[in-house]
Formats: C-alpha cells, sequence, structure tokens
C-alpha cells in the first residue's frame, strides 16, 4: 500500500448548488489482496479490498456492512439520471433525507437486510 498525501488538499465544489466544498486528501494505491478500513468518530467502519479484477467497493452489504453501523442504498440522481451506491451511517438517515432533497435524488432501493437484498435480486431475477 502507497498513500500519497496532497499537502495542501485539493479542492473543489459539487452539489446542486455548488456549495458543498470537498477536499481531496490523496491517492492510495492498493496491490491486490490489500484492504483499507475507514472508520466514523461513532466507530462506524468500511472496508474496501483490492482484487486483481478490481475492487470490492463494500463488505457484504446484508451482514459485515450493516454490522459496521452503516446501510447500502441506491440512488439516483433525478436530474442527470445517474445511479450511486452510498452507506448511510445508522443513526444519520435525518441528515441523509435532507441531503437526498436538497440534492434532487431519490432511493431507489435500501440494501441493508436481508429481506431488501433478497427483494431486489426477486424483482431482477423476474425481469424480462
Amino acid at each position: 500500500m502507497r498513500f500519497d498525501p496532497k499537502n495542501p488538499p485539493r479542492r473543489f465544489s459539487v452539489g446542486a448548488d455548488g456549495t458543498i466544498e470537498i477536499n481531496d486528501c490523496g491517492s492510495l494505491d492498493l496491490e491486490p489482496d490489500e484492504q483499507v478500513t475507514f472508520v466514523t468518530k461513532t466507530g462506524a467502519e468500511y472496508d474496501l479490498a483490492r482484487k486483481d479484477w478490481g475492487f470490492y467497493a463494500t463488505p457484504s452489504l446484508n451482514g459485515r456492512l450493516a454490522g459496521f453501523g452503516l446501510r447500502g442504498v441506491l440512488i439516483q440522481n433525478r436530474g442527470t439520471g445517474r445511479y450511486f451506491l452510498l452507506l448511510v451511517e445508522r443513526g444519520r438517515e435525518d441528515a441523509f433525507y435532507t441531503y437526498l432533497e436538497a440534492e434532487n435524488l431519490r432511493i431507489v432501493h435500501w440494501l441493508d437486510s436481508d429481506e431488501a437484498c433478497q427483494a431486489l435480486d426477486q424483482a431482477v431475477a423476474g425481469a424480462p
């Protein structure tokens, strides 16, 4: 693993009205079968693992991720039609819903339980 910090961070604006400022703090170069864990002050954890074919973008959505205090959710930007997989910290759902409204986003499907993942699986399996 190699981390290349950006000092000072590269700053740029995003969001529907451009008022959200992101600080790009650096680049992390992982070799295949290396993992990093991101943690929040409340103890939620998110693992990212590199494979020789790409990445495991999340721990199991209905297992370890949920146990780490995060909820997977598939959303769509209504303006661009683009889809995103987000991880919502359990207990921060009100802030998430405020963000959805401000950014013109909609929930396509929560991916945070056995039942939710199975429902999506069944819906996709039944699609033409």
